[in-house]
């Protein structure tokens, strides 16, 4: 197995970092790279305004993740461990976790060349390769391959691969800092970066959150998101829009809960259940112990508290997972938003997007009937609440 280990402050992750990621796991056919955030970088001190460690780690996982590459994985080997976050230990420490693996040790021009200040250097070129890459255009090979001649006259037999990475993002961290507390450098982010920043008031931004423009609540909205989640949540902004404005929704209204309505559906059962009793949320039975459906009302409790959104929204996240009797139209256009936009796949999917097309009513009863015998081919009770709302839709007495 070939591992690259890519570190540094990621103070924040940016389009650079994750371009040059990309490009080496290519260039040097690696089956892993790890991205391992320094807790305390022994070379520089962190910024005055730099971000604490857990958010540092946070955005880089949400950088990760947007690469969608199953070989990158973050690492909090370096948080994890007390004092200068020494890269030789680190080596040592992913040495004995993987043994029989050939690892590289990836670094920029500014890395490189002040290598042999490091702690141990003859050590860390005997535990990894050293592969060294420009991050700007003035950036050469022929001025990288003359710190690998000092690196061998170190240690001869050192692995050592200068690479020239094409298409690079020209970007540092300061500048995308600077940027940021200027009101600028969203371009140098992807987006659930630049919406977690946003959403946690790091360096020196200070967006009001009760009161978002779309782009800026939708990048936010990315942020408490799963990378692989994100088509969904979008594809059920763009359904909900055409619903609403097919039925008589609200737009605005509609994009903010499709937006929202899985903002806490990547937290475990013990963080759903906190959130509810911060929020004094009254759990029945069932959603005591089934965490698919606490998301919709720990996510109402957000889209309410963080961002100030209206009621008319609020209800229409709580009740998007088990819907109720006598639904409003826009509780009805996310429902069926959530269960009909362009990246579900399930059998009788076309069926219902037909339906939807034709009553929103009648699509509404057919979605219930679908959840309702799923439930039961599973074998798992269905909620009382779905249950009332098939019934007032076939004008049975509930």
């Amino acid at each position: 197995m070939r591992i690259g280990i890519y570190g540094g402050t990621f103070d924040p992750i940016h389009k650079g970092h994750l371009a040059a990621a990309k490009t080496v796991i290519e260039m040097l056919a690696l089956d892993r790279l790890l991205l391992i955030p320094a807790a305390i970088p022994p070379h520089k001190a962190l910024q005055e305004k730099s971000a604490a460690t857990e958010h540092r780690l946070a955005m880089t996982r949400l950088g990760a993740e947007s690469m969608m590459k199953k070989e990158v994985e973050v690492s909090d080997i370096e948080m994890r461990r007390s004092g200068p976050s020494y890269t030789v230990d680190t080596l040592r420490e992913l040495k004995e976790e993987y043994p029989d693996a050939e690892l590289w040790l990836l670094m920029g021009t500014d890395m490189i060349e002040s290598f042999l200040r490091w702690r141990e250097p003859a050590e860390i070129l005997r535990l990894a390769g050293i592969c060294a890459f420009g991050r700007s255009a003035e950036d050469t090979e022929k001025s990288l391959a003359l710190h690998g001649e000092k690196l061998k006259a170190l240690v001869p037999e050192a692995r050592l691969k200068i690479l020239t990475l094409p298409n690079l993002v020209e970007v540092s961290s300061t500048m995308v800092r600077e940027g940021l507390a200027a009101g600028e450098a969203e371009e140098y982010l992807v987006p659930a970066v630049y919406g977690y920043i946003l959403r946690h008031g790091l360096y020196d931004t200070a967006a009001d959150l009760k009161k978002l423009d779309m782009e800026t609540l939708r990048c936010i909205a990315m942020s408490y998101l799963k990378a692989r989640r994100i088509p969904h949540v979008l594809g059920t902004e763009e359904t909900a829009v055409h619903l609403a404005e097919k039925y008589g929704a609200d737009e605005t209204a509609a994009r903010q809960a499709a937006l929202l309505h899985d903002c806490t559906k990547r937290l475990s059962m013990e963080e759903q259940l906190e959130l509810c009793r911060h929020y004094g949320i009254e759990l029945d039975e069932l959603e005591k112990d089934a965490l698919k459906l606490l998301h919709a009302k720990t996510g109402a409790a957000i889209a309410a508290d963080v961002f100030g959104m209206s009621e008319e929204v609020v209800s229409a996240i709580r009740w998007h997972t088990t819907g109720k009797a006598d639904m409003t139209v826009l509780e009805k256009v996310i429902y069926l938003a959530d269960f009909t936009e362009p990246n579900r796949d399930f059998p009788g999917v076309e069926e219902l997007r037909k339906a939807c097309e034709r009553d929103l009513d009648e699509a509404l009863q057919m979605g219930f009937e679908m959840t309702v015998e799923e439930m039961k081919e599973w074998g798992n009770p269905v909620h009382e609440k779905t249950l009332e709302a098939l019934a007032y839709l076939k004008g049975q007495k509930i």
